[in-house]
């Protein structure tokens, strides 16, 4: 397991334990995270679960794919340098304590 700070749209904060190969999307959605809509389940067409890595953790992640890179451009909410979607991080004790801001708003 890996412990996963989600912070929600109304500032609210889960800590949850995100079984390691999960992704970080599998996490929120089984476990009631607001602000997380994931439409597509998780195959990267949609971008309802665009969130932001807290900075310290940024370098700790893969680079996203050209899919991953398409479907930011269609974000809702602002596109920041820490922008990623959630469906494509998958859990691993790498990103142990990580924090993920969800933004106001999905679609």
């Amino acid at each position: 397991m890996v412990m996963v700070t989600y912070i929600e749209p109304g500032g609210n904060a889960q800590e949850i334990d995100v079984p390691e190969g999960w992704s970080l999307m599998q996490g929120a959605m089984s476990n009631g995270v607001e602000g997380m809509e994931a439409e597509c389940g998780g195959s990267c067409a949609c971008a309802t679960c665009h969130c932001y890595v807290d900075e310290a953790f940024a370098d700790k992640l893969a680079p996203a794919a050209e899919n991953e890179l398409a479907m930011l451009e269609n974000v809702v909410a602002e596109r920041r340098a820490t922008s990623r979607l959630a469906c494509q991080i998958k859990a691993s004790a790498v990103l142990e304590g990580l924090v993920l801001t969800l933004p106001e708003t999905q679609s």
